[in-house]
Formats: C-alpha cells, sequence, structure tokens
C-alpha cells in the first residue's frame, strides 16, 4: 500500500509490542531529520506515572483515555516519528487523529520473533498473566487487521532496524 498523506506532517509507527517502533523510530527521524517522540513516555510524563502503575490503580480503559488525548495532542505537532504504544489500533479516535496528522506505518512481524523480542521484558502490563505467550498470540491476532489499515506496511522479521528505516524512507520517498 502507497501512503496517502503525500506530505508527511508527522509518522505514526504502529504495531504490536517488540515490533521495534521505538528502536526504528529514533533511527529514522535521526535519518530524515525529524524530532523522536514514544508514546507511551509522553503519555507517562503527562499523566506523572509509569504506564504499569496507570494500569494498575486505573485500569486499561482509564489507559486507553490518557493514549486518545495523547494521540490527539501529537498529532497537531509536525515533522516527528511518532513510536505508538501497541493498543492504539484499537480506536477509531486514534486512527482519526493519525491519519489527519500524518502517515501511519505498520512495523510487522509475526509471533514467533515478537516473542523472542519481549519474553524477557517486564514493563508490559498486558502480559502480567499466566500465560504471557498465548496472551500475545491472541492479542496479535486480534489487532493485526487494525495494523493492516495503516498507509503503509513494512515485515521486520528478517530486517535490521536500519534496514527497516531505509526501507520506509524509500517507500514515502522522503
Amino acid at each position: 500500500m502507497t501512503p496517502n498523506n503525500q506530505n508527511y506532517k508527522n509518522i505514526f509507527l504502529v504495531g504490536f509490542m517488540g515490533a521495534g517502533k521505538s528502536t526504528v523510530g529514533m533511527i529514522l527521524a535521526e535519518k530524515i531529520g525529524y524530532k523522536y517522540c514514544d508514546a507511551d513516555k509522553f503519555i507517562e510524563k503527562q499523566a506523572g506515572n509509569t504506564i504499569t502503575k496507570i494500569f494498575a490503580e486505573h485500569g486499561e480503559n482509564y489507559f486507553r483515555d490518557l493514549e486518545s488525548e495523547s494521540m490527539e495532542s501529537l498529532s497537531a505537532q509536525e515533522k516527528q516519528v511518532v513510536a505508538t504504544g501497541g493498543g492504539v489500533v484499537q480506536r477509531d479516535r486514534n486512527w482519526d487523529a493519525m491519519n489527519s496528522g500524518g502517515t501511519t506505518i505498520y512495523l510487522k512481524a509475526p509471533i514467533e520473533v515478537i516473542w523472542e523480542r519481549i519474553k524477557h521484558s517486564k514493563g508490559r502490563p498486558l502480559l502480567l498473566v499466566e500465560n504471557p505467550f498465548e496472551t500475545a498470540r491472541e492479542l496479535l491476532n486480534k489487532r493485526t487487521p487494525l495494523y493492516e489499515k495503516a498507509d503503509l506496511i513494512v515485515d521486520t522479521s528478517n530486517l535490521s532496524l536500519e534496514e527497516v528505516a531505509e526501507e520506509i524512507i524509500q517507500a514515502i520517498n522522503i
């Protein structure tokens, strides 16, 4: 798919946890001269708390409300690469913000690749369950059709993070 927003006001990286959004985002931003923003860190700064604590103290719906407010704020800015949280695609409100504020790019990888990247991570509240691999698989399967609404899809499975950034640059011709 070809990106539909030719001005590239912002670039929003979407994808499952462990897809490489944060690291690719930093590399991409540096290469094209944009600012880099990690949406989860932005939310933590706004809320004055970690995402893990926000989930524990207020629940997922409260976090998703904060996330939507943050996406609307971030989409109003310009010339930034935004690494979004993995669940941002679940709300139309977030898609509206991202689509009005720039181009969306889905960093895609199969569950086996993702699991190798995230299996030792402790900061993923949705995986603090009895069977985190199965939970991750179910979440990825549920979210994949939503991720695929992005303007561009880049399979990160067999690419280095640097190669992913280069593929994005070539695809959007920025």
